[in-house]
């Protein structure tokens, strides 16, 4: 008989449900080594926890996230709170003996990360940051070609995350927009950067730019408030393994809400990925016939480990709640001792490094060396 798992969830927001969505998908497509309970669950008032609750399927609720830490009961704290609450309510749980799942970014600032990682290490505890992009059976494909030599050596690569959530300048002042932390390159540019490392591995030097579009927005009570963070946020790239490159965090890219993608330019062929249409992968090789070349569609199926779980026959397609039911399943096999942590709060930290090494950059107008 399986253990029971019992989960905490704090903030009920779009995450917060994506994350339920992720656990309650995941115990029926995999054969998990737990039973999660949806034990309890936290927002700011408790108008909007009880109301989280019985939407959610959870048993209790409460406006004090503090006393759902301190519940000897939970196992396993599920932070989707605003960024900067991320350190205290992790470092928290972590105290409480918990293991702790935490949206991206981590915490506002590397060192903030820093001092969550370690203390997490030190107890013992299992953690991860929920960066469900790297789930996608599509860009794990793409890894593996890489590694295997199918592109030659690696020459180049782009990385993009563009929405345009924020490309009205009558939008309202938002947590994303604080000071510490904030800004495109560290809410969505952050993506771009853990893809570039998963496929290419280590970025070592930096050159960044980044750009505020829209000086000042609505504070909610009539008046303004000055933005100090990046709309744009760019970086050239070198990897360790020689090859250069370029990312980009863009949230005022008018038209377009979801174009996570990437391009790999190899001696022997290239890839391209698009996350709005992320059940395909483009290859191209030179090996193909002259008058035969051009980039091929691979189609998801369930060749590509797990999308066999999800359904039977290619083409069908996975959603974005699907690569979060994936995060989910690897992170309670790390919990249970199956698996390494698949993106715990060490790599966060490295995310996070990256990020401000860019903004350094940024304002002193030259390239930077990443530590570690």
């Amino acid at each position: 008989m399986k253990k029971t798992l019992r989960l905490g969830l704090i903030g009920s927001g779009f995450m917060g449900k994506t994350h339920v969505f992720g656990f309650a998908a995941a115990a029926r497509v995999f054969d998990l080594p737990y039973e999660v309970e949806m034990t309890a669950i936290a927002d700011v008032t408790m108008a909007q926890a009880e109301a989280a609750r019985a939407a959610l399927g959870f048993q209790r609720a409460t406006d004090d996230w503090r006393s759902l830490v301190a519940d000897p009961e939970i196992d396993l704290i599920d932070i989707t709170a605003p960024n900067a609450l991320h350190k205290e309510m992790a470092l928290a749980a972590i105290a409480a003996g918990k293991h702790v799942y935490c949206e991206k970014p981590l915490a506002p600032l590397s060192a903030d990360a820093r001092e969550m990682a370690e203390a997490a290490e030190k107890a013992g505890i299992k953690t991860q940051v929920g960066f469900n992009y790297l789930c996608n059976p599509m860009l794990a494909l793409a890894k593996e070609m890489i590694a295997g030599g199918e592109l030659g050596e690696i020459r180049g690569y782009r990385g993009l995350h563009a929405e345009d959530y924020m490309a009205d300048a009558g939008a309202p002042f938002t947590f994303r927009h604080d000071p510490a932390g904030g800004g495109a390159l560290a809410d969505i540019g952050s993506h771009a950067l853990a893809t570039a490392e998963y496929l290419l591995g280590p970025i070592t030097r930096v050159m960044g730019d980044c750009v505020t579009m829209i000086p000042q927005r609505p504070d909610g009570r009539g008046g303004t408030r000055p933005v100090e963070t990046d709309d744009v946020g760019r970086a050239f790239l070198h990897f360790a393994n020689g090859a250069s490159g370029s990312v980009e965090g863009n949230w005022i890219a008018t038209g377009r809400k979801m174009q996570h993608d990437f391009e790999v330019y190899g001696t022997k062929g290239a890839l391209a990925f698009s996350q709005e249409r992320f059940n395909e992968l483009h290859f191209y090789s030179t090996a193909d016939a002259k008058g035969r070349q051009g980039f091929r569609r691979i189609e998801a199926g369930p060749d590509h480990v797990p999308y066999g779980r999800f359904c039977v026959a290619p083409g069908h397609q996975l959603g974005f709640n699907d690569l979060k039911a994936i995060e989910v399943a690897g992170y309670l096999e790390a919990i249970a001792g199956l698996r390494p942590e698949p993106f715990n709060f060490r790599a966060g930290l490295r995310i996070q490094t990256l990020v401000e090494t860019i903004h350094k950059s940024a304002r002193v107008g030259s390239w930077l060396e990443v530590d570690g």
